[in-house]
């Protein structure tokens, strides 16, 4: 019988250890909302273009950790995760920049060539239009008939 009660004390002791995070998910919901209207608010209101992306981005930053915190559960994890996380952060960062060189560097021109090409075009073909169709009314234009 004594072995009994330890095996459920300890079996209580475990269920214990287990309780000692309380998650109010509702304040965590409430949090990511609020986080959602800033960066809508911030985007809506026009200001200054590298200002907007820094807001924007720092509240997706916060939306970000507080569902890997709380929702995925890594706050209450151990420091294993940092472990795991090591060689998918160098790949993450390690990735874009091999590949800057090959694709961000040289495949993408700053400027379409054909707004350039087109707009000195259309601005040419105007200026023939305006010219022959000045060449056009004085061609129309009767001679003065003479009055007998």
């Amino acid at each position: 019988m004594s072995h009994d009660a330890h095996g459920s004390h300890t079996a209580h002791a475990d269920h214990e250890s287990h309780d000692t995070h309380h998650v109010n998910y509702l304040a965590i919901f409430g949090i990511l909302c609020v986080c959602t209207a800033l960066s809508v608010i911030f985007d809506v209101i026009h200001l200054n273009k590298a200002l907007t992306i820094l807001l924007v981005l720092s509240v997706a930053v916060t939306k970000a950790l507080c569902v890997m915190m709380f929702f995925m559960h890594l706050k209450f994890e151990g420091n294993w995760k940092f472990v795991l996380l090591a060689p998918t952060t160098i790949l993450a960062i390690g990735l874009p920049l091999a590949l800057y060189p090959d694709v961000g560097a040289s495949y993408y021109t700053q400027t379409a060539p054909q707004v350039t090409n087109w707009a000195d075009e259309i601005s040419a073909y105007q200026a023939e239009q305006a010219k022959h169709g000045e060449h056009a009314e004085s061609a129309e234009t009767p001679a003065p008939a003479h009055a007998e």
